[in-house]
């Protein structure tokens, strides 16, 4: 789990981020693993969630975004890693922390965050 800066919400999320110059779902997510972590990954090692979250932008972030834009498209992806140190962006995180799934679910602040999180325990439990 990432905590946000305190000027972009103090908030407890996952990794997020969006598209850029023509990249696929998982090159961008894979790009932001790195640039919000330091963690290197391939797009191979990605779990698809099949899980895509529609929902509107809040008031707060919608001067990032053209003006007829009012709502994000979050494909969701998983991925296994060790435990390891977590190289934040001081611009967009201030901390991190390393979580059961319960804990991380009930301190998620986006229910996007909580979908998602849901979806790859209903995953894990089905390959088991």
């Amino acid at each position: 789990m990432l905590k946000r800066i305190e000027s972009h919400g103090g908030f407890w999320q996952s990794i997020t981020g969006s598209l850029e110059n023509n990249e696929t779902h998982r090159q961008a997510a894979v790009r932001e693993i790195f640039e919000e972590t330091g963690i290197h990954c391939n797009a191979e090692e990605l779990i698809d969630l099949e899980l895509t979250n529609i929902f509107e932008i809040a008031p707060q972030w919608r001067s990032k975004f053209a003006p007829d834009i009012t709502h994000n498209e979050e494909v969701c992806f998983a991925l296994q890693v060790e435990k390891c140190e977590v190289r934040l962006d001081a611009l967009e995180h201030q901390d991190y922390l390393w979580l059961d799934a319960e804990r991380a679910y009930a301190m998620f602040y986006w229910s996007s965050n909580k979908k998602a999180l849901a979806k790859f325990i209903t995953l894990q439990c089905e390959s088991v």
